[in-house]
Parts: C-alpha cells; structure tokens; sequence
C-alpha cells in the first residue's frame, strides 16, 4: 500500500507522516518473530513471507518461477544500473545485438518501460525501470542494488529475483568471436564496469 492509501485509512482525523512513520514501525517489530514480516518497497509497504519460509511455502506451490536466459539478465543489468539507456547502448556494452523479444519479455514482465527519447538521428527510445521491477525485488530505490565492485550484476540480479541459476544464453544471444573488443566481450562470470550507475 502507497502512503496516500495508508492514509486514507484513517477518515475521522488527519494522520501526520511522522505518526504514520511510527506506527509502521511499531508494527514491524510486532511482526519480527513471526513468519512474515512488513516491509518498505518502491510502491509503499507490505507484509511479505520471510526468506528462511519458503522451503515450507515452496511445498505448497511447487510451480517454479520462470527462468530467464543470461542474455536477458544481462540486459536487464546494464539498464537498472546505467538509465536511461538506448537499445544502440546495450548493443555497444554487450557486443551483440539486442533481439526485440528480449525487450518484449522485460516489457510484459512489467520490468522495463520507455522513460522517453534521445536528441538523436532517429530518435531512440530511452529505457529504463519501472517501480514493478524494484517491487519485485524487495528494493526501496535504485540505491539498494548491490554495488557493482563487489559482484557481478547478472549474479546480483538472479540472487535477488530469481530462484536457481539463469540459463545459459542460445546460440544467437551469444557474442561471436571477433564481434567486440577484447574488453567488451561477457564471459561465464564477467560484467563490464560501463553497468555502473550514471551518478559513480
């Protein structure tokens, strides 16, 4: 629930933020010791089912979330840490060119949105994330993604939204030999450093 929401909860008296604030707070520790927990997300608060629950809760629903190939997570990565970015601009980071399925699929995900176009030939759509995507991944803000000196984004992403390992990319997402620089090339376990956020 957004803030706006919350508020209109309560109809006989004007609640201040701060006394919302609290409140929220008070009953995040009521919840502490039980199975879920209330949390901040981009979209507002919600109670959600701790992580150390789902090997129970996954008896109940043993349907498995879908898989995404590695080319979709990198293209994923490199626009939630460098928006807003061009399809032109992925293709240069990850040296092959972007199919437009892969777009469809962050876009029907509710992942990816167009945040407007580029001063340029042709104007290129500007991609960027969407409020869904940080829901999805229980972060309250862009800020929140692991730092990219640390570890690889595409393993960032699978451990924070994706049960299991990304499958391995097809034939055609793959860079061919002598396609990019030796320096741009993404090998099994290696992200460029160009997925840094813009304000590094």
């Amino acid at each position: 629930m957004s803030w706006s929401d919350l508020r209109k909860l309560f109809t006989t008296e004007e609640v201040a933020t701060d006394d919302l604030r609290r409140l929220l707070g008070l009953l995040q520790l009521d919840w502490q010791d039980r199975g879920l927990e209330l949390v901040s997300v981009a979209g507002g608060w919600r109670f959600q089912s701790r992580p150390e629950m789902q090997r129970y809760l996954s008896r109940l629903d043993p349907v498995r979330p879908p898989r995404y190939s590695r080319a979709v997570l990198e293209t994923l990565a490199i626009i939630a840490w460098r928006q807003p970015v061009t399809r032109g601009d992925i293709e240069d980071i990850r040296g092959v060119t972007v199919s437009s399925q892969i777009v469809r699929t962050l876009e029907e995900r509710g992942w990816i949105e167009v945040l407007g176009y580029r001063d340029a030939p042709g104007r290129p759509a500007l991609l960027g994330t969407t409020h869904q995507f940080l829901d999805d991944l229980g972060l309250k803000s862009l800020d929140d993604l692991p730092p990219l000196t640390e570890v690889d984004a595409t393993e960032a992403l699978a451990a924070l939204a994706f049960d299991g390992e990304p499958q391995a990319a097809s034939p055609q997402d793959r860079p061919e030999a002598g396609n990019s620089a030796p320096d741009e090339g993404i090998g099994a376990n290696e992200i460029p450093t160009e997925y840094q956020k813009q304000n590094d």
